[in-house]
C-alpha cells in the first residue's frame, strides 16, 4: 500500500520569498526584455550565468520565456511585483500610524517643556 501525497503548492509566504530573492541580485534587475545573448553582453557575462539568473527570474515568475526554435525571448512580468506591493502596504500603514503616534508624543512632550 502506498500513500501518494500531492506536491505541496507554494504559499503566498513562500512567493513572496522567491520574488525578494529574485530581486535581491543588482544583476538580476538590470536584465531587461531581450534575447538571452543579448542580455549577456552589456554586463559581461556568459549565457550560462545570465540564464541561471533567469532561472532564479522565472521560479519567482517575474520572467516569462518563449522559445523559438533556439532562440529564447525574455520578458518582464508585473503580477508578481503587484504581490510585493500588496505586503509593503500592509507595513506602509503599519508604520506611518506608528510614526504619527511618535510624532504626537513628541508634540506633547515640547508643550509640556515650553
Amino acid at each position: 500500500m502506498s500513500l501518494r501525497t500531492e506536491p505541496r503548492r507554494p504559499s503566498s509566504e513562500d512567493r513572496l520569498d522567491a520574488i525578494l530573492h529574485a530581486l535581491s541580485d543588482r544583476t538580476r534587475r538590470a536584465l531587461g526584455p531581450a534575447m538571452v545573448g543579448e542580455l549577456a553582453k552589456p554586463i559581461a557575462m556568459t549565457r550560462v550565468a545570465v540564464s541561471k539568473h533567469l532561472r532564479v527570474l522565472e521560479n519567482a515568475r517575474l520572467v516569462s520565456r518563449t522559445i523559438d526554435g533556439r532562440v529564447h525571448r525574455c520578458a518582464l512580468r508585473s503580477e508578481p511585483l503587484q504581490e510585493v506591493e500588496r505586503w509593503l502596504a500592509g507595513y506602509r500603514a503599519f508604520w506611518t500610524e506608528k510614526l504619527e503616534a511618535l510624532a504626537r508624543f513628541a508634540e506633547d512632550g515640547d508643550r509640556k517643556n515650553g
